[in-house]
């Protein structure tokens, strides 16, 4: 892609599945790749990976809920690496449950993490993009946050807003050169698919459901998402912002 190389990009949740996958990825098109995951031995371990690969990345521990954490988080890796050019909001987490039997705890935490985290990483690198004339903003969301999705419904709430905020945030700093964009995957073979769907028969029914509603006839995987993200964060997405796109096998089709 093009006017990647040597620039820097922050991918949160980047230390397993899509995140990681999109960290691997953005390094071989010649970015220096900012890990951030909020547990340390796994950032660390996966920017050692991508060091042994040939690639340049540094890590950092952060939780995304703490917006004091993230600024030093961020402050930390640009120290380093310099600049971000490209942030990535990618983590996330849920667990399912029909909304009738959750709390506001559970709430609480779903929001945090899906909503107000990616916030809160956006808040903290936007103003330098602005500063600097030019930056690129991509959100991991969700197609439960198109469609709805039974037993994730704040979940679907928190991506859908996500999907909002993006676009609203896109007018306001466009004319300074900072884009944003979301991507929506659908069901993906990650850890934290195996953490949601659970393990044994019983998991399995619930693969073989999702995968019966996939018109391509198998869910996703990680490496289906890092070329998109290149090219979003590349000169060659230099014309769109406020942008939503299905990456999901055509479980849904928008257009």
């Amino acid at each position: 892609m093009r006017g990647l190389k040597d620039k820097v990009a922050l991918v949160t949740g980047a230390a397993s599945g899509i995140g990681l996958a999109i960290a691997k990825r953005l390094a071989e098109e010649g970015m220096a790749v900012g890990v951030l995951d909020i547990n340390a031995e796994a950032a660390a371990k996966a920017a050692a990976d991508i060091r042994a690969a040939g690639g340049r990345a540094d890590a950092e521990a952060c939780d995304i809920t703490n917006p004091e954490a993230v600024k030093n988080a961020v402050a930390a890796i640009e120290s380093r690496l310099g600049p971000t050019w490209a942030l990535v909001n990618n983590a996330g987490w849920d667990t399912p449950m029909p909304f009738l039997k959750t709390t506001a705890d559970f709430w609480q935490k779903v929001v945090n993490i899906n909503y107000l985290g990616p916030i809160a990483m956006t808040h903290a690198v936007a103003s330098g993009m602005v500063q600097r004339g030019g930056g690129r903003i991509i959100f991991i969301a969700s197609d439960a946050g198109r469609v709805g999705s039974s037993g994730e419904v704040v979940y679907s709430g928190c991506k859908g807003a996500t999907i909002a905020f993006a676009k609203a945030f896109a007018r306001e700093v466009s004319r300074k050169n900072v884009l944003l964009n979301c991507i929506c995957p659908g069901p993906t073979n990650t850890p934290a698919m195996d953490a949601f769907v659970g393990t044994g028969e019983e998991g399995q029914k619930i693969r073989d459901a999702m995968v019966r509603g996939v018109p391509l006839g198998r869910i996703g995987e990680p490496t289906d998402y890092p070329g998109l993200v290149a090219f979003l964060a590349s000169d060659d997405a230099s014309f769109m912002t406020g942008q939503t796109i299905s990456v999901s096998g055509g479980l849904t089709m928008h257009g």
